[in-house]
């Protein structure tokens, strides 16, 4: 039996989830070589409380702080990082345009180009390996992740479309018009293509180089094309889960979270994706939540005002409850000899390291999951510190990526190493 082993019935097809006989069957040396990887990038727009996230001391000894307390039970599978940023990116909320990409100067706004996002580059190696190489999603807005030519990759704001998208099979008029659809994209490029390869004929060295670019991009949509084609063609996986019914109230911060995680959950645990994205809220409204009053904006621009201090404190922490429940919904999920957490790095982090003050130093950071050895606080000094690509250096090998550097990268995180 393989990954995509199906039980089959009377108009149900029931994918298997990775059994110790996969193992077994394929060989131990095998298996350590298709063992999946995945990634989940998740930013918190309006920051967290220094003060409360980040502990005193660095090391495996370290005190937990009222937040990481929240995450007790995981302290060994998770990591928390202070010290970093990326460089030459200024103070605004517009920096989350820059979160996985390290793109400078999104504040700038007026001449702002974006770069590929760290979702996304990753996507370009692993293609065709799940029915979806990305899942971009936002419980509002814009999204996180960026294409190479630095445009915003289309994101999902509702978890009842992705879950049909992910698990219910369309009625065979509905797939039928997804096949021509495919087959006439097939056919606009090959017209396209050869429209452009008559313009060659003449051209300057820098307008040839330009259509070389063209030609990659075509190259690069046919492949994702023909990937397209194949996974129409096989059955969705059926999971034991109801569609979920979408959350109106637009303030309604850790009932979005919670529906976007469940969501997840699943689509990691069917394979359906490796590399997921998720922008969380960050509204002027008031949430929902026993205890607050004012709205999150509001309370994240709380300039030192205690009582505001005090209501942000009852938010965050629920915030960080919705984590820790994604956590061990992961690793209560078993797969062949591990779990799911432990072959899921969850990036979670801020593109604001206080939204008081716009800062975009000092960014939050836990990495959970992933294989890596956790239990730690990696400290950097402010004025002497690695950039934050250097993590997601880190994380792209862990997906198996032969990659030195991304965005303004040097290399690895020191300080992080893999489970012996």
């Amino acid at each position: 039996m393989n990954r995509r082993t199906f039980l089959r019935g009377t108009g149900v097809a029931m994918a298997l989830p990775w059994l110790d006989s996969h193992n077994r069957a394929a060989g131990l040396a095998a298996n350590r070589e298709t063992i999946p990887r995945r990634m989940v990038c998740i930013n918190t727009p309006l920051g967290l409380h220094p003060a409360f996230f980040f502990p005193e001391a660095a090391g495996r000894d370290y005190r937990l702080s009222p937040y990481l307390e929240v995450l007790r039970d995981f302290r060994d599978d998770f990591t928390v990082i202070s010290g970093l940023t990326h460089p030459d990116i200024g103070p605004s909320h517009d920096s989350s345009q820059s979160f996985l990409t390290a793109a400078p100067h999104p504040e700038r706004r007026a001449g702002f180009k974006n770069t590929i996002s760290l979702d996304q580059f990753a996507a370009e190696h692993l293609q065709g390996q799940t029915r979806f190489p990305t899942l971009p999603l936002a419980c509002e807005g814009a999204g996180l992740s960026w294409t190479r030519s630095g445009a915003p990759v289309p994101v999902d704001s509702w978890p009842s479309g992705v879950f049909a998208r992910l698990f219910m099979e369309g009625r065979p008029e509905e797939v039928r018009e997804q096949a021509r659809r495919l087959a006439d994209g097939r056919s606009i490029l090959d017209s396209v293509r050869d429209q452009a390869r008559k313009m060659e004929r003449g051209l300057g060295a820098g307008d040839r180089d330009k259509l070389d670019e063209y030609f990659t991009s075509v190259r690069d949509l046919e492949i994702r094309l023909a990937q397209a084609e194949a996974w129409s063609k096989k059955p969705k996986p059926k999971v034991d889960a109801k569609k979920p019914v979408d959350i109106q109230n637009g303030a309604d911060l850790v009932g979005k979270t919670r529906l976007w995680f469940d969501l997840i959950h699943l689509a990691l645990q069917t394979d359906s994706s490796r590399l997921v994205t998720l922008q969380l809220l960050g509204t002027s409204s008031v949430p929902p939540i026993p205890g607050v009053s004012q709205g999150h904006h509001d309370l994240s621009h709380h300039g030192q005002d205690p009582g505001k201090i005090s209501q942000l404190r009852i938010l965050e922490i629920e915030k960080m409850k919705t984590l820790r429940i994604f956590l061990n919904q992961l690793r209560q999920t078993r797969e062949g000899g591990s779990n799911l957490l432990d072959r899921t790095m969850v990036f979670f982090s801020s593109n604001l390291g206080d939204a008081g003050k716009h800062s975009v130093k000092n960014m939050p950071i836990l990495l959970a999951g992933g294989g890596f050895r956790h239990g730690q606080h990696l400290a950097f000094a402010e004025k002497n510190h690695p950039p934050l690509c250097n993590l997601f250096v880190s994380m792209l090998q862990r997906l198996g990526i032969e990659a030195d550097k991304f965005g303004s990268g040097t290399g690895t995180l020191t300080g992080l190493e893999l489970k012996g």
